[in-house]
């Protein structure tokens, strides 16, 4: 089953960073998310289309520490150091109607979750140690149960997704894996040092993120 793109995941030392950032960037304000208690941590949110958004994601210093490590790396020194100079993007996310079919052709994506944030219940491949396959440029798999979406309740400010480009030194292994993800529109993925560069057009032209 197809597997369709639903949001880039950006990392950074606290919300306020990100959101100035979002607004250096792209010129626009990001809106209001909430806190994941089991991961602990908390977000901000940017449409970017129908049933697509941006995340500026962060550790929420008043929450308590999880059970667990937390999900997209945060707890891991290198990236956040990294989070400390300037936000970036760590990874990206597919919405599959069928996580588990997902999950059995790629095991590396990690273990189902089910979670929720207010009036959002979803489903999401976390690994045992909270890192990022392919340093995050293999998207993270994500099944929304019902039919809320946070993009749905994010106001239009102009901003949309033209497209995605990925790059990795196992280009060919990641390629192998994306396919099998069967992502739609397909991403193919390039030799290169790890990244996901995102192409946004916003009220004030095309902007690069990366």
């Amino acid at each position: 089953m197809p597997n369709e793109f639903d949001h880039i995941v950006v990392a950074c030392a606290d919300l306020d960073q990100g959101t100035a950032w979002v607004r250096s960037t792209l010129g626009v304000d990001v809106a209001a998310g909430g806190r994941h208690a089991a991961m602990g941590t908390h977000n901000r949110l940017l449409r970017l289309g129908p049933r697509a958004y941006l995340e500026i994601i962060a550790i929420d210093p008043d929450a308590p520490t999880p059970g667990r490590l937390r999900w997209f790396n945060l707890d891991h020194p290198a990236p956040r150091e990294r989070a400390a100079h300037a936000p970036f993007v760590a990874t990206w996310v597919v919405r599959s109607v069928d996580i588990a079919a997902a999950v059995s052709r790629v095991p590396v994506l990690g273990d189902v979750l089910s979670l929720s944030r207010g009036p959002y219940r979803w489903q999401i491949a976390v690994p045992t140690d909270g890192g990022l396959p392919f340093d995050g440029v293999l998207p993270a798999v994500i099944q929304w149960d019902g039919d809320a979406h946070p993009a749905d309740a994010l106001a239009d400010v102009g901003c949309a997704l033209l497209g995605l480009s990925v790059t990795h030194p196992r280009a060919d292994e990641l390629q192998r894996l994306l396919e099998r993800l069967g992502i739609e529109p397909p991403v193919a993925a390039t030799p290169g040092a790890p990244a996901v560069e995102g192409r946004i057009r916003c009220r004030a032209g095309v902007r690069t993120i990366v």
